[in-house]
């Protein structure tokens, strides 16, 4: 500024004096002008300066709080998904005979002289079952927080509900399946039921125990939606909490001790012990003759990448309950044996194939019964008519079979089921359309855990018959701003050609339903037996 004003001056002393006179007045004037806004650019500058300082400052502290929240927080993750359905029922009924404690079908011939026999048994004729439309809502809230360095609790909390319903007697009322016929600690939170945030999952691990590849889990499982059943659900396969799906899908209690060690040739290798509750027989001596019903269970997975997985497992239940715990069943009357399961499953990925991406799977099982004595008692026996205490001639006398283990009255038998899955998923890139394709088959003794299934009609999986279903999934393309965040629609079909009664069930011996009528009480069902059904069904989910 002092060099400015010294050149400025050393100029007009080389001015002509003429000059001086004649325009001294108005160059004071342009050196006051000059000055003055010398002076004011010097103060912009001055506030400029200071506004960047204080901006500055601000942005530090924001970047400071910004970290302290992080820090803060990220020991907590929440997630989740909110999911509408639109499903239309229809499906057959074969003619049978209907269990019916208000209905005496006899007499019937007796080995007893004098005694006339009689059943809870009402002859029904075919007929045709539909819901036309039928709505759900579901929300699902999703957190996980890390408690220390190698420990974290995982957590998922669903609300389930039928559109116009608080309960869950749309659904059940009117059942096909032992598993739909109410709600119980298998299925809670995945039948509909009402507007309540239940809890579905929420389990503790610890890993990397003393620096080893090993880990261990223990709380409410994460025991359904397991592979491949994920892939029509445009999910991700869960992790090595999982279950394959065509053996369990079924909500329990238990833990989990597994290990990952690494093995140059076997990428991805994990395996897992695992213990489960399905039953607390409660206090004794009330109930002496009544025990929990437990499941222990080995899970290999030799393989496990994004382009190949690979997974065995057998699990045993001990002392099956004789029914689930469900009101329109009663209480659980005895354990019945034992169950064991084997099963294969196998997933991959084929990239690029034309205009995308092709899932493929195959899964295989086996399932074995080791009955015991023990029964499920319809209403049956000797009945004292008289009131003495004796059975004498002439007595009425009401009966209808016990059912054990795959079996009826005392023709107690092991018996060997088998099922295998198959499908496809062709996922196209450019506009985020999947086209899949399922079919499955489950032979007459075949059992399936599966009451959590997302299947309407009974589980797919349990079916005593066969189930083929197609469907495509239409993603919606924008900027996803949640972790997880995904909106889609699902469209689809399935079709149930049941061959066998009890599907999805261990009481009593399957019956040939082709070969049922309205004459033999003998074959007296619980159910109505459903010879095909039908579900057109349309979801929106979103994920976030």
């Amino acid at each position: 500024m002092r060099r400015f004003f010294a050149v400025l001056v050393a100029a007009l002393l080389l001015l002509p004096a003429s000059s001086f006179a004649l325009s001294q007045e108005e160059l004071l004037q342009k050196i006051e002008d000059l000055t003055r806004q010398l002076e004011q650019l010097k103060q912009q500058m001055n506030e400029m300066q200071m506004e960047q300082k204080m901006q500055e400052s601000r942005v530090e502290a924001m970047e400071e709080s910004t970290k302290e929240v992080s820090e803060k927080f990220s020991w907590l993750e929440i997630g989740g998904d909110y999911r509408f359905r639109l499903d239309s029922l229809k499906g057959s009924v074969h003619e049978y005979m209907q269990y019916d404690t208000s209905t005496n079908y006899g007499p019937l011939p007796s080995p007893y002289p004098g005694i006339n026999m009689y059943t809870y048994s009402r002859a029904t004729d075919s007929y045709d079952t539909k819901n036309d439309s039928v709505y759900f809502n579901r929300f699902g809230l999703n957190i996980k927080a890390r408690a220390t360095e190698n420990i974290q609790v995982k957590a998922r909390l669903v609300m389930y509900k039928v559109w116009g319903h608080n309960d869950s007697d749309p659904i059940t009322s009117q059942y096909y399946s032992p598993e739909k016929s109410g709600i119980f600690d298998g299925n809670v939170s995945h039948v509909p039921q009402d507007n309540v945030l239940r809890v579905d999952y929420a389990y503790a691990t610890w890993s990397n125990i003393f620096d080893l590849p090993v880990w261990f889990s223990v709380g409410r499982r994460p025991s359904t939606g397991g592979i491949p059943t994920n892939i029509r659900q445009n999910k991700e396969k869960i992790g090595t909490a999982g279950v394959p799906g065509l053996l369990i899908d079924y909500a329990f209690d238990g833990m989990t001790f597994g290990i990952a060690p690494d093995i140059e040739f076997l990428p991805g290798f994990y395996a897992k012990i695992c213990y489960g509750r399905g039953f607390d027989s409660g206090f004794r001596p009330g109930n002496n003759s009544l025990k929990d019903t437990d499941m222990i269970g080995v899970n290999v997975v030799p393989y496990d990448t994004d382009m190949l997985h690979v997974e065995l497992q057998w699990n045993r239940a001990f002392n099956m309950m004789s029914n689930p715990p469900i009101d329109a069943w009663g209480d659980v009357q005895a354990n019945i044996g034992d169950i064991d399961q084997y099963g294969i499953t196998v997933t991959s990925l084929l990239e690029n194939v034309g205009l995308g991406d092709l899932n493929l799977f195959a899964a295989a099982a086996i399932s074995k019964t080791h009955p015991n004595d023990n029964t499920y008692s319809l209403p049956f026996g000797w009945m004292d008519m008289n009131g003495n205490g004796q059975y004498d001639s002439g007595t009425d006398v009401t009966f209808n079979g016990n059912y054990g283990l795959l079996y009826d009255g005392s023709d107690k038998k092991k018996h060997t089921g088998t099922a295998f899955y198959v499908g496809a998923r062709y996922d196209i890139k450019s506009t985020g359309t999947k086209i899949g394709v399922e079919y499955n088959h489950g032979s007459k003794y075949w059992i399936a855990f599966a009451p959590a299934s997302d299947d309407l009609w009974a589980s797919k999986l349990g079916t005593r018959g066969d189930v083929y279903e197609a469907y495509v999934i239409q993603e919606i393309p924008d900027l996803p701003l949640a972790k997880n965040g995904k909106a889609f629609f699902r469209l689809g079909y399935q079709y149930y050609k049941f061959k066998y009664t009890g599907s999805n069930g261990w009481l009593g011996e399957p019956k040939k339903i082709s070969e049922l009528d309205t004459t033999d009480p003998n074959k007296t069902q619980m159910y109505p037996p459903l010879k095909n059904a039908h579900d057109i069904y349309l979801t929106f989910d979103v994920t976030f």
